[in-house]
């Protein structure tokens, strides 16, 4: 059977791997003239680092990423109200890894290549259209630049990993229109600074009006001890914001920025040094799509972003690209014929992502940081925190994502 991947990102990568581990032939599509590390820091959990552990990824992941030793929520005073281990430290047979995003995506384009062979990948092909029969599908892929035509591939079936702009989903779904503007403004950085609590620490900070998330990428310190710190400042900016193109390379008013945080400094972090020391900043808008009812159609579907675009809360967006890939795979190997594999993907993964991108617009577990602000604006004392009621929160959502301790440690 050959599989066409279209889109060269953690989702679509991780589903080619995947794949020619099962013995699937497999072609990868890029629009991009060439695949370069974009982006900032990502989780991934334990869920995902399973998956990708039992590709052998694991060791070579840990090589550039930080085993993320535990989650702390604090508010806007720099008090801490929520601390949980996390991966290995929390019991899971598998860890959670803080790792810049382009580093990952390198390592697995690089792995890609090393399996597949030199040039299984093409870049600079960009789909633009598709057309099924009962014998096979085939893939148009042009010159998003020029409009040339590239290349007509036919295969068994056409994935589309094309991210939250897909080109299939779009074909698929001719009239559904823009994404999402949550009303929310990201503003992406990394700073090399000091470490902060025990250096493995993933911090979440204020409330959805006025957040910011900070994390290490990098465990190693430099000459001068320090250590690359990944962080998100997340500002609701309202619905009539200009800001609302999403691009990655968008630089933002770090000066504005400075200002809004800068009463944040705490014993144990100075957010508004954090920010004065950082060499880029970016701002994108926070969007997502509604979920879809269903992703396959006929010898064609969807992966990661192109299915289920979701904000970033809660660390799910890789890691739920990554379960994508693992659940096509073994619906491919275990169902008798191809038909009944995407049947059954669909039937496991659009209702479980779903779950995901409706509760993260209902602020997923940072709905603790929003619950505290409401009730103590100006700051709590130890015995008013609502330990239980938190608990209660955190382990809601770890069900609905699929990373239950439980669980997860039940499988291979």
């Amino acid at each position: 059977m050959k599989i066409i991947i279209a889109g060269a990102g953690i989702g679509g990568l991780t589903a080619a791997l995947c794949l020619h581990e099962a013995g699937f032939e497999v072609e990868v599509f890029e629009s991009v003239k060439s695949v370069r590390p974009l982006g900032v820091g990502i989780n991934l959990l334990p869920h995902s680092v399973r998956i990708l552990t039992n590709l052998g990824l694991d060791d070579k992941i840990a090589e550039s990423a930080v085993e993320t030793s535990d989650l702390v929520y604090a508010n806007k005073h720099g008090q801490i109200f929520w601390e949980e281990p996390r991966g290995r430290f929390a019991g899971y047979k598998w860890p959670q890894f803080s790792v810049h995003r382009g580093t990952l995506q390198m390592l697995l384009l690089e792995e890609v290549e090393r399996r597949l062979g030199t040039g299984c990948i093409k870049t600079q092909h960009h789909l633009s259209a598709f057309d099924a029969t009962p014998d096979g599908v085939t893939a148009t892929f042009i010159n998003r630049d020029t409009g040339e035509l590239q290349a007509q591939i036919t295969g068994d079936l056409l994935i589309g990993a094309d991210g939250i702009n897909s080109v299939l989903r779009q074909l698929l779904y001719p009239r559904e229109g823009e994404v999402k503007y949550s009303g929310n403004v990201l503003y992406r950085g990394t700073t090399l600074m000091k470490p902060f609590l025990n250096g493995a620490s993933m911090v979440m900070i204020g409330h959805m009006g006025q957040k910011m998330v900070v994390y290490p990428i990098q465990s190693q310190l430099n000459s001068e001890g320090l250590q690359l710190v990944n962080w998100v400042g997340n500002l609701r900016e309202g619905a009539d914001y200009q800001l609302k193109v999403r691009d990655w390379n968008r630089q933002a008013d770090q000066e504005r920025l400075l200002r809004v945080y800068e009463n944040w400094k705490f014993d144990w972090l100075d957010v508004p040094a954090m920010l004065a020391g950082a060499e880029s900043i970016y701002e994108f808008p926070m969007s997502d799509r509604d979920p879809l009812p269903r992703w396959t159609f006929g010898r064609v579907t969807l992966l990661g972003d192109a299915a289920h675009p979701m904000y970033p809360i809660g660390s799910n967006g890789a890691s739920q690209a990554i379960l994508d890939a693992d659940a096509l795979t073994a619906a491919l190997i275990e169902e008798p014929g191809w038909q009944s594999a995407l049947e059954r993907y669909d039937a496991e993964r659009v209702p479980a992502t779903a779950k995901v991108v409706l509760q993260n617009r209902q602020k997923g577990p940072d709905f603790i940081m929003d619950l505290m602000e409401e009730r103590f604006p100006q700051g709590f004392t130890p015995e008013q925190i609502p330990h239980e009621e938190l608990a209660g929160i955190m382990e809601h959502y770890k069900q609905i994502a699929g990373f239950d301790i439980k669980s997860l440690n039940a499988k291979m």
